[in-house]
Formats: C-alpha cells, structure tokens, sequence
C-alpha cells in the first residue's frame, strides 16, 4: 500500500485525528474537517473562474480556518498570499493589489484593516508611496470568517453550499508570501512552483526528514502563520499527518505550558524567544516538562553564541539551525554536535553551494568576509512585478547565483558563519561594524530587555554607533544606566565597535516572527533621503 502523503489520504485513514490544535483553547480541527472545508473553498473558487495560477489573499490572525484557506489553494493550484495583519491598511492595500489577488478572505477580528483597505479602494487612494493604482484586476469576492461587516459576505454560509468533492485535476499549488520589509517595500517572491498533482509529495518527505518529522508529531508554532516559516512547516506536517498545535502569539511560559500538555515533540523558533525563555525566573522555566522535545528549529536571525549554548545546556542537543529565505534559493543546516564544534555558524550548505564574493562579485578566499550567495543551476525564484529586484539579487556574472543580502564567511569545512545583513553594515571612518555583534553582546546585560544597534550620522567619521536598548521589566533608563552598559559594551568587543551613545526606547519595533525594523529605527536619526 503507497505510503500516505496527502491531506486526502490522512482523512480517509484517520479522519478523527486532530490535523490543528488551537494550542491555549484545545480547540480541534480534524482530518476530515480541514479535507472537507478546504475542498468546499476550491470548489467555490473555482466557480467564480480562478484557474491554476490565479491568486487571492488571507488577512486573518492566527485562527485553526487558516490552514484550511491556504488547504484550498494547495490542492486547485492556486497561489494563496497570507498578509502580515500587523501592516498599515496602505501596505496591507499594496500586497493585495500588487499580488493580483482576484478573492480576499478576512475575519471579524480583522473587520477595521479590512475595511480600512475598502475604504481607500473606494477612495481611490495611493498606497502611500504615490504607487500606480492601474493595473491589478478588482475583487470577485469578499469573504468574512466568524462575522460580517457591510461589502462582505459570510464565508461560512456561502461555503455551505459547496460540495465536499475534489477540484479535478488536483494541481499543486502554493503560497506567493512577501518578504518582511525591514529595509524597504515587501516584496512578492515567487518560487519555482511544482508542476505535479498535489497527491505527489516525496519532495515534501524528503525535506522534512533530516528532522524526523513523520505522522506522530507534534508541531508547535508558536508563530505568525503568515510568515513563510511557520506556514511552510505547518503545512508540511499535514502533508505527512501529523499534529500542528498553534499559538495566538507567542509568550515564553505559555510556549512552555504548550510543551508540556501536549506532548510537543517538534518545534521552530527564533532567537528572540529563546532571550525571552532564558530571561524567565528559574522557578518559572524549570517548572514545565520538555522531555517530548525532539527537535528544536531556529532560524530567521543569528543566535547569540552564549544564548544558544544555554539552550543546549538546558533542553539537551536538539537544537536544529537553518539558514535561507522565503525566496529559497539555497538552505544551510547544522546540528548541534556540529554547532558545539563550530560556535556560531549556521552550518553547511544542503540546497545550493554557497559562494563569498567582494561587492564586484569576485570570489573571496576561504576565511574572507564578503556577500553570500547560493550558486543553482536554475533561477529559483523571482520578485513579483519587480524585476529589477530580482536582478539586483542575482550576481553580475553568474545569474542563477542568488543572494539574500547578507554577509558572511566559510571556514576550511564549509561552514558558514553569517556577520550581518549587508544594508544594516556601519562605515565609520572608513571601517566596517557589523551590529549584529554589537547587539549580541548587549542583550546578555540582565538590564537590558532588547537592544537595536544602527549608525547615525558624524560630521568626521560619516556613521557613529548608536545602541537602543529597551529595558528590562523594573528597569529604570537612566545616564548611569547608558554609562553602564557602554562600559559591559567594552568588555565584549573591539573598542571601535563600543557604542559611542545609547538612548532607550519603550519597545523596540520588532515584527512578530522576531526581525527588527531597523529601517524606521534609521529614519529617526538620517535626514529624509540620506
């Protein structure tokens, strides 16, 4: 008997398992629910004419109907792109348009960002930025979960009249996500997309099994689903069938709370959360059992080499780091065995050989900091609408080496250890910082709650060092304070790193998946346009 590999399968053999644990309700959607629902949305799609290749949009919080939306695009060849629901209705405005989409499918919790986005279509406005309103094809629907406002119609009743059946063929579709926007617009990123019927998934075993994953996990995400981690892994599990468990947003005890009821033996992370769990009272972070933890994904930015260790140290070596982007040019993997040899890299490459080039796209030796690259033999991907972009990504003389903008270095076993992104790199008297070291350092001050580090400008030297440091809870900011932390900030790196002042902030402006907006953090401090 083939081994099962689809939604499809997994509802016709164990209909009654849960396929999504609303993690803090224990609400469950099973097999046969989330097959059923998301056949009866591809069936209403394609009655309204979206064929394989046409898209549409889900702005929605994190809500046990996500996986069955993103369900009905990946089973009629649709391309489904998830909206970031913490944007301003201009940028919410400007993916939905830009992606083409030709259905937007919403919630009642989300109804003002909604209909914020009506407002200025029916306004006519800009998306903030003077960007062409010609163009992108209009609405053929609106559909509301759990509610209605006026100009919308319920999803659940108009679905209702849909059958539970099949589109025929089952083409595979995807997701078109945009990229963060944390140094400019998002952009749409379009990957390779697969040519086969969603019942062919041996690609997705073999992607998922370096991990271990297989029908018995269980997956945390403690994640926005609308970024392209956690939606990727989640719909990964199910095509294998196993067990998603999800989170509203994430809170350090309640993550580990999640753990310990059920069973969690898979889970995916970013730095930032590891700081927040680290930074519990022990009392409090001791006190839940994490012995079902198999393996613990990080990804999205470097970890700090003392928190990491501490991770180790605390759950065991089961922490698992990958390295790549949304637009999946390339990956790099490491274990902990092998990170515990090699402290702070981010491993070796398993899709794509990496490439170190100088900013003329020459290669660098072995040891030499310079641009990464992921060398293919095809483009695997491209920007939508924007192919500027997706030249600018692409190396001067070799196209389909790709790169994501951020820089790095290869030791002599092709490890490879990332420095910073290359747009948030300081000049300061001609000389190269890197924040993300700087920021490293910093945020192992128990004061310090989450730090920010940027160059702001110096009539002599062009760019200074600036760090800005929200404190930790209880923690007064004062000049004593910033005197105390230049001098922690002196003992941990090179002296022309030492940030030369510090000014504290309320809360940084982070995203949700853990990325730092540094850009509207810069633009407080640079005249407009420098």
């Amino acid at each position: 008997m083939p081994e099962p590999q689809y939604l499809g399968d997994h509802a016709r053999l164990t209909p009654d398992k849960p396929a999504v644990i609303h993690g803090p309700s224990g609400a469950v959607v099973t097999y046969r629910e989330l097959d059923e629902r998301s056949m009866r949305l591809a069936q209403y799609l394609h009655r309204l004419g979206l064929r394989r290749g046409d898209h549409f949009a889900l702005v929605m919080e994190n809500h046990p109907r996500y996986f069955e939306v993103c369900w009905a695009a990946y089973r009629s060849g649709l391309l489904v792109t998830p909206v970031n629901r913490f944007l301003t209705p201009a940028e919410a405005r400007y993916i939905v348009r830009d992606s083409g989409s030709r259905v937007l499918i919403g919630s009642y919790a989300m109804r003002e960002l909604l209909a914020a986005i009506d407002a200025q279509d029916e306004a006519g406005g800009s998306d903030g930025d003077g960007a062409s309103d010609s163009g992108p094809p209009a609405l053929l629907a609106r559909l509301m979960i759990d509610g209605v406002v006026p100009g919308w119609d319920s999803y659940e009743d108009t679905l209702v009249a849909y059958p539970a059946e099949p589109i025929d063929p089952p083409w595979m579709g995807g997701a078109m996500l945009y990229s963060s926007g944390t140094t400019g617009r998002p952009k749409g990123i379009i990957r390779a997309q697969p040519h086969g019927l969603v019942t062919e998934g041996p690609a997705r075993r073999e992607q998922m099994r370096a991990y271990g994953f297989d029908a018995e996990s269980v997956y945390l995400s403690p994640a926005p689903l609308y970024h392209a981690a956690p939606l990727g892994y989640s719909m990964n599990v199910q095509f294998l069938g196993g067990t998603v468990v999800f989170m509203d947003k994430f809170d350090p005890a309640l993550a580990l709370a999640m753990i310990e009821r059920y069973r969690v033996t898979h889970s995916q992370w970013v730095p930032t959360m590891f700081v927040r769990m680290l930074k519990l009272p022990d009392a409090q972070r001791l006190a839940y059992d994490v012995s079902s933890l198999k393996v613990a994904i990080h990804a999205a930015a470097p970890c700090p080499v003392e928190v990491k260790r501490q991770m180790i140290d605390w759950w065991g070596p089961i922490l698992y780091e990958y390295y790549g982007g949304t637009e999946g040019n390339g990956i790099t993997s490491i274990t902990s065995a092998e990170w515990l040899a090699h402290p702070g890299s981010v491993g070796r490459a398993l899709i794509g050989e990496l490439r170190i080039c100088d900013d003329e796209g020459n290669e660098l030796p072995t040891g030499e900091t310079g641009l990464v690259y992921f060398a293919r033999d095809a483009m695997p991907f491209h920007y939508h609408n924007d192919p500027d972009k997706t030249r600018a990504a692409q190396h001067p003389r070799h196209p389909t080496w790709t790169a994501l903008g951020d820089v790095g270095h290869v030791d002599d076993e092709g490890y490879l250890y990332l420095t910073d992104r290359k747009s948030f790199m300081i000049i300061s008297g001609g000389v190269n910082i890197y924040p993300q070291m700087v920021e490293d350092a910093l945020a192992l001050h128990p004061k310090v709650a989450d730090v920010a580090v940027i160059g702001v400008p110096n009539a002599e030297m062009g760019e200074e060092v600036k760090a800005i440091v929200e404190t930790a809870p209880g923690v007064k900011a004062s000049a004593a304070l910033a005197d105390e932390l230049i001098a922690f900030a002196r003992t941990r790196v090179a002296r022309y790193m030492v940030p030369k002042s510090i000014d504290f902030i309320d809360t940084l402006p982070r995203l949700p998946t853990g990325k730092l907006l540094k850009r509207s953090l810069r633009e407080r401090y640079w005249p407009r346009g420098a």
